[in-house]
């Protein structure tokens, strides 16, 4: 089978595709046949050796074929698979602790990692959904549950977890306002964003705007920037951003939730949640769910999907469409 496979860190250029065995199938895996997958800001990190990678790998890579988010039909299984038979179509995320492996023509899944896809989604858009929109919901909810009415500011909006996030918060009720590039706001409003504010031009912190919530994607801002931003009670939480400004944030924003009304702290998230993943098909085919898909490339294009990720530029997601078919429609 063909996939894309990687020997050491580094910039895209050290992806290569190549011909490599088929998985063998386990008793509890079943042997999925690839139609999409996209990419996360986790796969460049992962590709470069960015330092929280290099704690677990610190020299080469651990696993040779990336790719996290699955969307697919299963070709075989395992004798002790017991919800799943080939020839079901099914989406999932294989990132820790599972194995990654979705950029290549066929990926070995343990059957918790597997759930089946939405017949009202295409391969396309069931691959860009179980990361992104995830950490999106989780975090949007996990500290405290948003409320109708309330104000959320969602930084670097523009991204795959940034548009799944304004959309879900706006399906709560909340008074959203989107913070990315000039060239991003348009598509933001287009989804729902009720204001916007272009970070080249305006410092969101400094304009005396204040927030019940932040969702940081970004995090580049200073723990202090952060607290002028939040109204009184309010809640900032990190799931992104460069580890050197991710990791005095952690520890700072401990310092002032313990002594403070307004909580500032890391996000998290548990992949591959039943409810969670119904949840968003509701909101799909309700209509108050899309993916933002901005580009779509071929396996052998992977290279440049990636080139294009780190270049920042991309509007929500990067799908790769491994196999096409004929339930893949224009996005």
């Amino acid at each position: 089978m063909k996939a894309i496979v990687y020997e050491k860190y580094g910039p895209p250029d050290v992806l290569q595709l190549k011909e490599v065995d088929k998985p063998i199938l386990k008793d509890n895996e079943a042997l999925v046949s690839v139609h999409a997958t996209s990419l996360n800001a986790a796969d460049l990190e992962t590709l470069r050796g960015d330092l929280v990678v290099r704690i677990t790998a610190p020299l080469k890579p651990i696993y040779k074929i990336l790719g996290s988010d699955i969307a697919g039909r299963i070709e075989a299984v395992g004798r002790n698979v017991k919800h799943f038979q080939p020839g079901d179509e099914i989406w999932g995320d294989l990132s820790y602790p599972h194995n990654y492996g979705a950029f290549a023509e066929y990926v070995s899944v343990p059957e918790s990692a597997l759930r089946l896809k939405p017949t009202s989604m295409t391969f396309e858009e069931a691959a860009a959904i179980p990361t992104a929109a995830i950490v999106a919901l989780q975090n949007l909810l996990a500290k405290r549950p948003v409320q109708p009415g309330q104000k959320v500011m969602i930084n670097g909006a523009g991204g795959g977890v940034g548009t799944f996030a304004v959309q879900i918060a706006k399906s709560y009720g909340a008074e959203v306002t989107g913070v990315d590039s000039t060239e991003k706001l348009d598509m933001l409003l287009s989804i729902g964003a009720h204001h916007i504010i272009d970070y080249t031009r305006e410092d969101f912190t400094k304009n005396g705007l204040h927030y019940d919530l932040i969702l940081d994607v970004a995090v580049q801002r200073s723990i202090c920037d952060y607290k002028r931003a939040l109204s009184p009670n309010g809640i900032c939480v990190m799931v992104g951003g460069s580890m050197t400004r991710v990791f005095p944030n952690i520890l700072l924003g401990a310092l002032i939730s313990k002594a403070a009304s307004k909580k500032i702290g890391l996000g998290a998230w548990k992949p591959n949640k039943k409810e969670d993943l119904d949840f968003l098909t509701k909101l799909f085919e309700a209509g108050k769910l899309k993916p933002v898909i901005d580009r779509l490339y071929s396996l052998s294009e992977v290279p440049e999907a990636f080139r294009y990720l780190e270049a920042g530029h991309a509007l929500g997601k990067i799908v790769i469409t491994v196999k096409r078919n004929d339930k893949s429609r224009n996005i």
